[in-house]
């Protein structure tokens, strides 16, 4: 790996860092924490899992719109520059904000202090996840559609998925299909219920939207002092329907366990969560049209039997992306 003050010099070539150390426990880019030598200001430097996000150009062309998108309409906020994400020009290409360095990228973003994530989902965590979520889709609401590439092809695709699933079951490259047959046949029996948001797209009553496709609570920024700061984590941000967002929150938020949680008996709906994040999500996300706001519920089972079907396409391709 590139010494990391040459790389963070392509982008502030003036500042001398002080310190630098890895930053954070996410899975998927290396991140650093970079502080200046007086100690008074920090960024964060940040290899781009290029394996996940092949797409580095149009990744990194979308977290520019979008923060472009949200300094324009938090201008007049004095604390604007905490409430959204800024990456930096590279200093000799400034049309550009990331560079390469011995086949990996890299870009650097502005530090927000005094903030924090949280990781449980409480009834009122929920409803400010809900606010930041519906808020963060409302200011890029007026993106076209078109504006904004996929960083991850057909990622929330659930007709791509499915035939994914129908390819795994024809080739049963791992000879596993015999035992989950009935799990494949129920799938399959509701493939046309999950697919309504497609259908409805394909008749001009559902609209795409400039959507997150990863709305956990631990993508959200908190204030040490209280309050919402800004959603974070745009490396999915793209084209899609707002069922994904508030789907994935329902999968991964309402639910009483973890995912991968063994024993049915244990699995809930944590209905006052449920309800919490709705409310707030309603309360900001204002440009959704009354057919949206009814499929909300829907998102919640298309996210998880999206999540299913991948996980059983996986299953019967041997193990080639989960274990």
């Amino acid at each position: 790996m590139m010494d990391l003050t040459e790389i963070f010099h392509r982008f502030l070539p003036d500042v001398n860092p002080g310190e630098i150390k890895s930053f954070g426990n996410g899975n998927i880019n290396d991140t650093y924490l970079i502080t200046d030598e007086p100690g008074n200001k920090r960024w964060l430097l940040q290899r781009i899992n290029h394996k996940v996000f092949p797409r580095i150009a149009v990744l990194q062309k979308n977290v520019d719109i979008v923060s472009r998108k949200m300094a324009e309409k938090l201008q007049g906020d004095p604390d604007a520059a905490r409430k959204y994400l800024y990456f930096y020009p590279v200093a000799d290409m400034p049309e550009r904000n990331y560079t390469e360095a011995d086949g990996n990228y890299w870009r650097l973003c502005r530090f927000i202090d005094d903030s924090m994530s949280l990781s449980e989902v409480t009834p009122q965590t929920a409803h400010s996840a809900g606010e930041a979520f519906g808020r963060f889709e409302e200011i890029l609401s007026d993106i076209p559609e078109g504006e904004l590439g996929e960083t991850i092809e057909n990622f929330h695709n659930m007709s791509f998925r499915l035939w994914e699933l129908q390819q795994a079951v024809e080739k049963d490259a791992a000879g596993r299909l015999a035992s989950v047959r009935h799990l494949v046949d129920e799938l399959q029996r509701r493939a046309e219920e999950m697919t309504v948001q497609e259908r409805l797209y394909r008749e001009g009553k559902l609209p795409k939207r400039t959507i997150h496709c990863d709305t956990k609570v631990d993508n959200i920024l908190f204030s040490r002092k209280g309050g919402v700061l800004c959603v974070v984590d745009w490396d999915t941000v793209m084209p899609g329907f707002i069922l994904s967002d508030v789907g994935d929150f329902i999968r991964t938020g309402v639910c009483s366990t973890a995912e991968d949680e063994p024993d049915t008996t244990k699995i809930s709906v944590k209905k006052d969560v449920y309800k919490a994040f709705v409310e707030g999500y309603l309360s900001t996300a204002r440009f959704l049209t009354p057919l949206e706001k009814s499929l909300i519920a829907y998102g919640g089972r298309m996210m998880t039997y999206m999540q299913a079907v991948r996980f059983l396409t996986d299953y019967i391709n041997g193990d080639t992306i989960t274990k």
